[in-house]
């Protein structure tokens, strides 16, 4: 007979950018023995607690709770001896992390917040310091508008879930990191006095081009030298120095805690 049982991995689940707040959600099921308290413990709504639960399961491959007897807000639940081993490993990170933090204090706070920014890793090419500037729930989606940390020449917008928003804890001013691959992105030929409008487009200046058959990988410098990658449709006639409009839809960009 195959053996289904299978090794917890906290590596993967403590590796989540967004873990801290599920993990809190964790910890609150443990001590409480309920997913509605420990959802009204953390401020998220009871659908994001299991939003959370859900992906940490999927993240340690293995079940951290035992089955909930009850109906949506009610019944019982108790964690199992790997969400037990899991919140005993997310002490000791935040330890580590917590010791970290000390050793870094007294360096510059432009050095420091760099080495955070750092500690995400992502494939996606496209990675800016940001701010939230608004947001717009409009029923389970939420719209995040965006402006980089550094200078507000550079805005723009996440569309994303309402339980993100809230595994987040996303509120105006807070620092957070705005992701984009480089394939969302589309880089097209501006015209002659013509800039980007809209949402999420924005007018620069190609500064290196990579030829392909499936289309061309341009980067391109936007105002106040902000670097962003995308891709041209083959034979769009892109160079160095040509003027380019960048575009990218709202639900390809990914919002990250560092």
């Amino acid at each position: 007979m195959q053996n289904t049982h299978r090794e917890p991995s906290f590596v993967q689940a403590l590796g989540h950018v967004q873990s801290d707040r599920r993990i809190d959600i964790l910890r609150q099921i443990g001590e409480l023995g309920s997913i509605s308290k420990a959802a009204r413990a953390v401020g998220v709504s009871y659908k994001a607690a299991w939003q959370a639960v859900d992906t940490l399961t999927n993240l340690a491959g293995v079940a951290l709770l035992d089955r909930a007897v009850g109906g949506r807000g009610g019944g019982g639940a108790r964690l199992t001896q790997a969400g037990e081993q899991l919140l005993q490993a997310a002490q000791a990170l935040r330890n580590a992390r917590s010791s970290a933090v000390e050793q870094m204090h007294g360096q510059s706070e432009p050095h420091a917040a760099t080495a955070q920014r750092l500690a995400v890793r992502t494939s996606m090419r496209n990675q800016w310091p940001c701010i939230v500037r608004e947001m717009d729930a409009q029923g389970q989606i939420v719209r995040v508008y965006l402006e980089r940390a550094a200078s507000s020449q550079f805005q723009v917008c996440a569309r994303i879930t309402r339980e993100s928003t809230e595994l987040l804890g996303l509120q105006r001013g807070i620092a957070v990191q705005a992701l984009c691959k480089a394939t969302a992105v589309s880089a097209l030929p501006a015209t002659h006095g013509q800039e980007a409008d809209g949402v999420n487009a924005w007018t620069g200046s190609v500064a290196r081009v990579s030829r392909g058959n499936l289309g061309d990988e341009i980067s391109a410098t936007l105002a106040g030298g902000l670097q962003i990658v995308g891709f041209s449709e083959p034979g769009a006639g892109l160079r160095a120095r040509s003027r380019v409009v960048m575009r990218v839809d709202e639900s390809a960009v990914v919002i990250a805690l560092s």
